[in-house]
């Protein structure tokens, strides 16, 4: 029975000596010199349904020299390939970056990266969009805004499908120029 009591007093004394010892909230959460970026895409659509993209990247642009090889720089996209936006309507969203850490900097523009597997469903019957000729593979929108290190960035992308999908009688093809919004809130 004293054998017990000595467990118990030794298990209080660690567990007390543990506690006050261990790490501050600010020590194990986030760090000092990078910001966390999280991107996700919604979609808006009254019409139109059944609209699958093909994504393959996001990217930022952190100079505004358009030249520079460097100009543009990937976030680690996770969801890539070819995605219903139709379906990502009110709460639904598709993650597309989880906390991609970036030194702290100042960003233009953020831009969706498309393939060329873009279509449409109409009456069970795929209709390719064309993002290379006439459309935007590359759409971006204006971001114009530091990131800061220490904090961590939700991004969310709202694509106006009804907006973004055309038909171009001259060409004889379905156009997508993707008409993008941007959300930005800092934790």
């Amino acid at each position: 029975m004293k054998h017990l009591q000595v467990t118990k007093l030794v298990v209080l004394i660690c567990l007390i000596f543990f506690s006050l010892t261990s790490c501050s909230k600010e020590e194990v959460g986030r760090d000092q010199d990078f910001a966390g970026i999280t991107v996700s895409l919604k979609s808006d659509s009254g019409e139109l349904n059944n609209v699958f993209l093909d994504i393959e990247d996001i990217q930022v642009k952190i100079t505004e020299d358009d030249n520079a090889s460097s100009a543009w720089m990937s976030l680690n996209t996770i969801n890539t390939g070819s995605h219903n936006v139709s379906d990502l309507r009110g709460d639904t969203e598709l993650l597309l970056v989880n906390h991609y850490e970036i030194k702290p900097t100042y960003i233009h523009e953020i831009r969706l990266v498309l393939g060329d597997n873009n279509f449409i469903n109409v009456n069970d019957m795929l209709v390719h969009l064309d993002v290379t000729e006439i459309g935007n593979a590359k759409p971006s929108n204006f971001v114009k805004k530091a990131f800061e290190g220490n904090h961590i960035y939700q991004v969310v992308i709202n694509l106006d499908i009804d907006a973004s999908v055309d038909f171009n009688a001259t060409e004889n093809m379905t156009v997508l120029n993707p008409k993008l919004y941007t959300q930005i809130r800092k934790f």
